[in-house]
């Protein structure tokens, strides 16, 4: 072998052959996740059909024992008004799941288009040069945080959309099944009617709280009128009712107002970090700490749960962009802060916020 043979240097790609490569590989994956989303796509619309169906067949049912009232066993009347009511559910969910997927179906498929049309226009009219002119730089840059707040937007929805399907709408629906049952019995038996809608009066009380509740998460509207400070108090007293994990909240700095996408991202930051707590780290005690600088506001959130391996969690939500964590970092980085996570398994969690105020 010769010095020339020895000395050849690799051949490099130019930042905007990268990008075009980048591209196609993006690409080719859209094209197997649509593939794979159509197939669950028509397996959830199979089941759809089939639960309706049955959904029906219940419903015919039950028109028969409102028809015959007196003389069907109770037992009977139960079992068939319990198997309506999981029917009703089942159908629901169903419902709701071949809807995500064809939403997600459809941004996967504008995803794949864009794509497709870019690397029309990169084969056909771009020229492949060494390097990338200057202004290829801030495009790209600008490209990428573009995407990344589409990404944040659509977790958020994605995040909406499971709680509105799992709490207020899934009470709506026993609602509903519980209001049919009362307008059955009313001219029947009027002392069971009269338990039936003291059962729904609660049942409806109950949902009217936990639709506050998830009001109140979603965006509390006090954060608009009264700002961060007083919002969090309230936040931590109610999680640590709710919860009953003792949570205390401490406060230093000069309490102030913020700018509103500052206080929105520490709040949400927060209640992320308490949730995530609840829900993992078993934990007996929460602190939190907010510290009101005269440029940076930095909140800590502590507890003495069983903790867990920063790296591998780090690296899972890099790879799989968990809601949580991924959201969280991509709300701060937008703002140009820091978040960081000290844990360890068996010795607690503890996760510092910065963000600059200006």
């Amino acid at each position: 072998m010769n010095d020339k043979e020895q000395t050849t240097p690799t051949p490099t790609l130019s930042p905007l052959q990268q990008l075009i490569e980048d591209s196609r590989k993006e690409f080719e994956q859209t094209q197997k996740e649509l593939k794979e989303i159509d197939l669950l796509i028509q397996q959830s619309s199979g089941e759809v059909d089939r639960l309706a169906r049955r959904n029906a067949q219940i419903t015919n049912r039950l028109r028969q024992i409102e028809a015959n009232f007196d003389t069907v066993p109770r037992s009977d009347i139960q079992e068939t008004y319990t198997a309506a009511q999981e029917a009703q559910k089942r159908l629901f969910m169903m419902k709701g799941q071949l809807e995500k997927l064809q939403s997600d179906q459809q941004h996967l498929q504008k995803h794949a288009d864009l794509l497709r049309r870019f690397l029309e226009v990169a084969d056909q009219e771009i020229p492949i040069v060494e390097t990338a002119e200057p202004s290829c730089v801030p495009q790209t840059a600008s490209q990428q945080m573009i995407v990344r707040i589409i990404e944040a937007q659509e977790n958020e929805r994605q995040h909406l959309a499971r709680q509105m399907h799992d709490g207020p709408a899934q009470s709506l629906t026993n609602l509903i099944l519980q209001a049919e049952i009362c307008e059955r019995l009313f001219d029947m038996d009027r002392e069971r009617a009269r338990a039936e809608l003291a059962a729904l009066k609660n049942a409806v009380n109950n949902t009217f709280q936990k639709t506050r509740d998830f009001i109140f998460e979603l965006r509390p509207m006090m954060l608009d009128d009264l700002g961060l400070i007083p919002t969090l108090k309230r936040y931590v007293e109610g999680f640590a009712d709710k919860s009953g994990i003792p949570t205390n909240l401490s406060i230093s700095g000069k309490e102030r107002r913020m700018p509103p996408y500052t206080e929105v991202t520490v709040f949400r930051v927060v209640q992320e970090l308490l949730n995530n707590a609840r829900q993992h780290a078993q934990p007996t005690r929460i602190q939190v700490i907010l510290d009101i600088e005269p440029k940076m506001v930095r909140a800590v959130v502590e507890d003495d749960g069983i903790g867990f391996d920063v790296a591998e969690a780090m690296a899972s939500a890099r790879q799989q962009k968990t809601l949580g964590i991924a959201t969280m970092q991509e709300r701060v980085e937008m703002l140009g802060g820091h978040l960081t996570f000290e844990s360890g398994v068996g010795r607690g969690t503890k996760v510092t916020l910065e963000v600059p105020i200006d």
